[in-house]
């Protein structure tokens, strides 16, 4: 199923959500992924400086990609819900 995220929070909140579903512990997916279970656990709370490579490696250890599209069309007041 895809997940739309806008933001680091849903982007750390989509990837606990489909590790859980995986039934990996975070540091499972740290030993996968060739990181730190505290970077896991960073990313998962949604830390905003979280390097690109460390993302992309989380979701290669969860088999998972990237697509990049245009926007879906929302009211300009419902930028700050992303936010």
């Amino acid at each position: 199923m895809d997940q739309i995220v806008r933001a680091p929070q849903q982007l750390g909140a989509a990837l606990r959500r489909i590790r859980r579903q995986r039934g990996l512990s975070q540091a499972e997916l740290a030993a996968r992924a060739h990181l730190r279970q505290a970077t896991i656990s960073e990313v998962e709370a949604g830390k905003d400086s979280t390097r690109l490579d460390t993302i992309i490696a989380i979701m290669v250890a969860l088999d998972l990609e990237a697509v990049v599209r245009p926007r879906t069309s929302s009211a300009p007041e419902d930028i700050g819900k992303v936010y």
